[in-house]
């Protein structure tokens, strides 16, 4: 398979009002992703993904997450609690410039955010395989 190529893209504003974010599939509607570099391609297992997602004050999802790529995650601003139960009670709560890092196949989550947050998360298939 052909990797997606990175473009050059030199500082320009990020629009952080409505344009541009929508919620990905099965998500909520109170979390929205921008999407800011690159197409990962899940049918495929190929390419990456630059995005920020933003959590609206008191959402949370219900159940853990896994996928097959990498996951990179920084905490840019707000709260995060990871862990929390099915009405969003408990959990562990993160402030901003915490990070992580998940294999292929990591389960995580749930999450929620108590006032809100953003995320920049980089998404990729480990192409050397």
């Amino acid at each position: 398979m052909m990797a997606i190529p990175k473009t050059h893209d030199e500082f320009y504003p990020i629009d952080m009002g409505t344009d541009g974010w929508a919620s990905p599939p099965g998500y909520p509607k109170e979390i929205q992703q921008k999407i800011l570099s690159g197409l990962l391609d899940e049918e495929n297992k190929t390419g990456f993904r630059t995005r920020l997602l933003r959590f609206e004050p008191g959402c949370y999802t219900t159940k853990p997450f896994v996928h097959d790529y990498w996951e990179e995650v920084y905490l840019v601003e707000g709260d995060l609690t990871v862990g929390n139960d099915e009405n969003g009670e408990g959990g562990e709560s993160f402030q901003p410039h915490t990070y992580a890092c998940r294999p292929p196949g990591a389960v995580h989550g749930p999450f929620k955010s108590v006032g809100g947050c953003v995320l920049l998360e980089l998404h990729y298939y480990d192409e050397s395989k």
